[in-house]
C-alpha cells in the first residue's frame, strides 16, 4: 500500500513539474522569437523611425505583426482624432520580411517538441498535457509586451494639443499571439514529438 501511496504524489510532482517547466519555456520562447525579429529587422525599423522610436519598441510591433495582430496608431489634434491599423511586415520592403512570420511557429514547435522529449514522452494525452501549458508563460509576455511596447507623444501646436500613440492591439496580443499561437504550436510539437518517441 505505501508503494500505492507514493506513486500518486510522484506522479502529481511530475506533473507539476511539467506545467512549470512548460510555462518557463513558455516564456523562453517568446524572448527567442523576438530576439530572432530584433536581428532580422532592426535596421529597417532604425531607418523608418530614427530616434523618434526605440529600435525595441519598433522591433516589438513587427514581432506582434508576425503573429498576425495589428498594430493601431492612433492620433488627435484638439477635438478630430481617429485610429488606423498598421501591418508593418506587409509594409515592408525588406527583402525576407516575409519571413518574420514563420518565427514565431517555427519556435513554437521546437519548444514543445523540445518539452516532449525532455520528458520522454509517447502518448498524444501527456503531449498535451506537456505543449498546451507553454501558452501560460508566452501569454504573460504578449500582454505585458503589448502595454509596454507603445509610444506616444504629445505637443503643443498654438495652444492646441496635438497627441499621438502606436501600440499593439491589446485583446489580440492576448488572445491571439498570446493564447492561440502557443496553444497550437507548441501543442502541435509535443505531439509530433510523442508520435515519433511511441516509433
Amino acid at each position: 500500500m505505501a508503494s500505492q501511496q507514493t506513486a500518486p504524489n510522484d506522479n502529481a510532482v511530475s506533473r507539476g513539474s511539467s506545467v512549470a517547466a512548460s510555462a518557463g519555456l513558455g516564456v523562453l520562447a517568446a524572448a527567442i522569437g523576438y530576439l530572432v525579429t530584433y536581428v532580422l529587422i532592426v535596421s529597417e525599423v532604425r531607418e523608418a523611425f530614427g530616434d523618434d522610436v526605440a529600435d525595441w519598441k519598433g522591433v516589438a510591433w513587427y514581432f506582434y505583426n508576425a503573429h498576425m495582430v495589428d498594430v493601431e496608431a492612433s492620433g488627435a489634434f484638439g477635438s478630430f482624432g481617429g485610429s488606423s491599423t498598421v501591418d508593418f511586415i506587409a509594409q515592408s520592403s525588406a527583402s525576407g520580411a516575409d519571413l518574420l512570420y514563420v518565427i514565431p511557429p517555427l519556435v513554437l514547435l521546437t519548444i514543445g517538441a523540445i518539452l516532449a522529449v525532455q520528458w520522454d514522452v509517447t502518448d498524444l494525452g501527456d503531449a498535451v498535457v506537456v505543449g498546451a501549458p507553454v501558452t501560460l508563460g508566452y501569454a504573460v509576455v504578449m500582454a505585458l509586451g503589448a502595454l509596454v511596447a507603445e509610444s506616444s507623444t504629445e505637443i503643443e501646436v498654438f495652444g492646441v494639443a496635438a497627441t499621438g500613440s502606436i501600440a499593439p492591439e491589446f485583446a489580440p496580443a492576448l488572445v491571439l499571439g498570446g493564447v492561440l499561437y502557443p496553444l497550437v504550436f507548441a501543442t502541435a510539437g509535443a505531439v509530433l514529438a510523442a508520435v515519433f518517441n511511441a516509433r
